[in-house]
């Protein structure tokens, strides 16, 4: 009988590391152990923590001029962070100063890209200029000609169609904040739209998601988004039906391709 349980144990252990989902958690009677209860208090601070934090411009700005990429840094019709929650509308349009920011550096690009803090500024602080190291590297390369890079506070992923409109790019990528979970209050998502305006939809928005060092590398990333910008350059258009047709093209890709 002990050696069954230690089996158990043993089997329940393993399958407890391959996931920082919560499984087949410990019990002291018929409540959860000590331990169990404060590491879900943790996780649960840590994604309120991961929404309310701001996002650290002076940093990527810093990072940006160290690079020496060009970029211009705006903000959203929401003027703090609790407009920004109780207001989804408002984080999904800039606001007037901003607009007449961005007119002047409009022209014929490619691709815009796009770095918001949507609902993790702590993702944007781990990953956003890495992602973008490995981005703008495989896009130069092919020679995209990209629009300077856009940073905006308190914002959705639809403000990006605004932003692709007023710079009249091809295609808009926003790299955003993704909703924190009780294991990922780091995530950072990438949502790829082709012929940005304002009213798209989700359905024609491509997602790559769960860029972070326990999910989807920079690498995987990178393949994927220049495999999607590609394909919706082509094709001239993203979303629900570039999504179906990805698995079924010849490409050594492993992250996810979802719908918004």
């Amino acid at each position: 009988m002990v050696d069954k349980e230690i089996e158990i144990r043993e089997k329940l252990a393993s399958l407890r590391a391959a996931t920082p989902a919560r499984i087949f958690l410990p019990r002291s009677g018929l409540a959860l152990t000590t331990n169990s209860n404060l590491e879900f208090q943790l996780a649960h601070a840590e994604a309120r923590d991961a929404v309310n934090e701001s996002m650290d411009v002076d940093a990527l700005v810093d990072g940006l001029r160290s690079r020496n990429v060009k970029f211009v840094s705006l903000h959203s019709a929401a003027q703090d962070r609790r407009a920004y929650l109780l207001r989804p509308d408002l984080g999904r349009r800039l606001d007037d100063a901003s607009r007449a920011r961005l007119e002047p550096i409009a022209g014929d690009y490619d691709i815009a890209f796009v770095v918001a803090d949507g609902l993790s500024a702590r993702a944007i602080a781990a990953h956003a200029l890495r992602m973008l190291d490995e981005a703008l590297q495989a896009f130069n390369r092919e020679f995209w000609k990209v629009a300077p890079i856009v940073i905006v506070e308190q914002a959705r992923v639809a403000i990006g169609d605004e932003i692709g409109e007023i710079l009249r790019a091809k295609l808009v990528a926003i790299l955003v904040g993704e909703r924190p979970g009780l294991s990922s209050p780091d995530s950072l998502g990438i949502y790829i739209t082709f012929a940005p305006r304002i009213g798209r939809t989700d359905a024609e928005r491509n997602c790559l998601s769960n860029i972070r060092s326990q999910g989807t590398s920079y690498a995987d990333a990178t393949a994927k988004l220049l495999y999607l910008c590609r394909e919706a350059r082509r094709r001239r258009l993203t979303g629900v039906s570039l999504k179906e047709e990805a698995s079924s093209i010849g490409c050594d890709m492993t992250s996810r391709i979802g719908k918004v």
